[in-house]
């Protein structure tokens, strides 16, 4: 007999159709940021299973779904990880369409392996819908490309930010040494605040990439009206520069690399120029050219 998990997609103690769970990726923070197939599957949602970071505009896309707050928050109280495995798992056997709203894009820094896992092992079907991730919305908004032609031909994105579960305990001495820094040329940080003077330090000292110099971009609840933007450079930071910028209710982004160099001007008349408006036709026209794809 195979010990394959059952694709079914019953509830094996009762024979009882399971409903189907969505890890859906709501983007950076801008309620128009989602992807159409997230919005469309939030429209159908019976029960909403959202980060704390979710904006509330996003949630007014669901209003006939129940909604469930599973955020997790630096330093404030959240819900376990494995807590919130369980209620994924008991909503798929209550209602058809479950989805898990997940700030940014579900598969990087959100621990959607071990929710895909969970749901996996109760033969409960699930699928992921992408979102775009800060760090490209943060590049979007400074209008810099996060590598470039001669300067930085690789991008890296890190977080310092360590949970213990349920089985596994961190002790201060064991995160309180060195940051293992990635080599690439540029760098992302996410949930970086609290360590934002030691990452600085340390790659001044020890990366081959960065020195004092290398700009440093520090963006704060990005694409939301909330949005802030601090610039400077490592040396800078290192020097605990940005410290007292910082609000400890905003997510924050800290990207670092030569190819964030502020430009001098050069075309910027140009691109203001631009009309920022959207075709409507054109985007239209690329809704109905992917319509037979169903949310």
């Amino acid at each position: 007999m195979s010990n394959k998990h059952n694709t079914t997609n019953e509830n094996n103690e009762n024979n009882i159709p399971c409903g189907k769970v969505y890890l859906v990726g709501a983007g950076p923070g801008a309620v128009d940021l989602i992807t159409v197939r997230g919005a469309k599957l939030l429209e159908k949602a019976d029960i909403v299973f959202h980060d704390a970071l979710i904006e509330p505009e996003m949630l007014d896309l669901c209003p006939q779904a129940i909604k469930v707050a599973v955020g997790k928050r630096c330093g404030k109280l959240s819900s376990a990880q494995h807590f919130i495995n369980k209620r994924l798992v008991d909503a798929a056997k209550q209602y058809p369409t479950v989805i898990r709203l997940k700030g940014g894009d579900p598969m990087l820094f959100g621990r959607a392996d071990e929710e895909l896992q969970a749901l996996k092992n109760e033969g409960i079907a699930v699928e992921v819908v992408p979102g775009i991730t800060a760090a490209l919305a943060g590049a979007a908004s400074l209008q810099q490309s996060l590598t470039l032609r001669g300067v930085a031909r690789s991008v890296a994105f890190i977080t310092l930010a360590q949970a213990a579960d349920i089985n596994t305990e961190i002790h201060d001495s064991e995160v309180s040494g060195p940051i293992q820094n990635p080599t690439a040329d540029t760098l992302v940080y996410y949930m970086g605040r609290k360590d934002a003077t030691k990452i600085a330090k340390q790659l001044i000292e020890s990366s081959p990439n960065h020195t004092h110099k290398t700009p440093v971009h520090v963006l704060e609840s990005v694409s939301t009206p909330r949005e802030r933007h601090w610039s400077s450079n490592l040396g800078e930071l290192a020097h605990g520069k940005a410290d007292q910028w910082f609000d400890s209710s905003s997510p924050a982004l800290i990207m670092i690399g030569e190819a964030l160099q502020e430009k001098m001007n050069t075309g910027f008349e140009d691109l203001q120029s631009l009309n920022p408006e959207i075709n409507d036709s054109l985007q239209h026209s690329l809704v109905l050219a992917n319509s037979k794809r169903r949310a």
